[in-house]
């Protein structure tokens, strides 16, 4: 089914309700509401009165035809029924009641971007699961980067909440792990992988699989050397002004120690390096 109604621009009371049955495609309640459009808005401007209708939508004519009308309440066949006694809520019952609601998702919503600072996008998808944003909640407990746990939450497609072994302080352990330069954020999704099918705990993935960032300055001036040796030319085009080449010579260094080289060090003594 699908009503629509129109009015007068400038008018304030609501049009007369035309509802359309048995559309039986979404493209039909398009022409439908089409057709709608353009059949009341040549009756209001003729000042012609429009009463309430069902109507049919006829697909050979692409146009709607009346079923019936329904211009009072009465002929909707409305009655009391006698098996259900009256119920006086006082002010004090509401009130109670009210009280009584958990956090509706539109106010839980406002919450998340006024108390987290997420944005509207964010906090509404969040917001429109109970599981998610419980979730999110006890991941951020204590911990300063709420819209780090979000993205994290919403775009890491490993992560579905119903299927999830992986518990809120389990993620959060990972994220500390990240934010300390333990593991890279490249790193970090395979530890979480790993974390889903295997129930084992971030700190245990990264230390028995020696996953742990490269972050020994002499270590990595080694690795750099070695790329530097390595890619001669690379390293005089970009000398030449060539910068896309830098990325290149960074991922060289990263595919020598297997991902576990601290990025922000590596470009920093890379371009020490280079600069030199």
């Amino acid at each position: 089914d699908v009503n629509i109604s129109l009015r007068k621009l400038g008018e304030e009371k609501l049009g007369v309700k035309q509802e359309i049955k048995n559309m039986n495609s979404f493209a039909n309640v398009k022409r439908a509401l089409e057709y709608e459009v353009k059949r009341q808005s040549k009756l209001l401007r003729s000042g012609e009165k429009l009463v309430q209708q069902t109507r049919l939508f006829d697909e050979n004519k692409n146009a709607t035809v009346p079923m019936r009308s329904k211009e009072e309440a009465q002929d909707y066949r409305y009655f009391p029924d006698p098996d259900l006694v009256p119920m006086v809520l006082t002010k004090k019952d509401i009130d109670k009641m009210k009280d009584a609601l958990p956090e509706l998702p539109e106010d839980k919503r406002k919450r998340f971007v006024k108390q987290y600072g997420l944005t509207e996008y964010d906090a509404a998808n969040l917001c429109t699961n109970l599981k998610m944003a419980y979730y999110f909640e006890e991941a951020v407990k204590g911990y300063e980067k709420p819209k780090k746990v979000a993205n994290w939450m919403l775009n890491e497609q490993a992560f579905e909440i119903d299927q999830t072994t992986v518990n809120p302080e389990m993620l959060r352990e990972l994220f500390d792990l990240m934010d300390r330069g333990v593991i890279s954020g490249k790193i970090a999704k395979d530890v979480f992988a790993e974390m889903m099918s295997s129930g084992e705990s971030a700190s245990h993935i990264v230390e028995s699989r020696g996953l742990k960032q490269v972050s020994d300055e002499g270590a990595l001036e080694t690795v750099i050397s070695e790329v530097i040796a390595e890619n001669a030319q690379v390293v005089e085009e970009l000398r030449g002004g060539k910068d896309k080449a830098f990325g290149f010579l960074v991922g060289q260094v990263m595919k020598k120690t297997k991902g576990k080289a601290n990025p922000k060090l590596a470009n920093k003594l890379l371009k020490e390096r280079i600069g030199g």
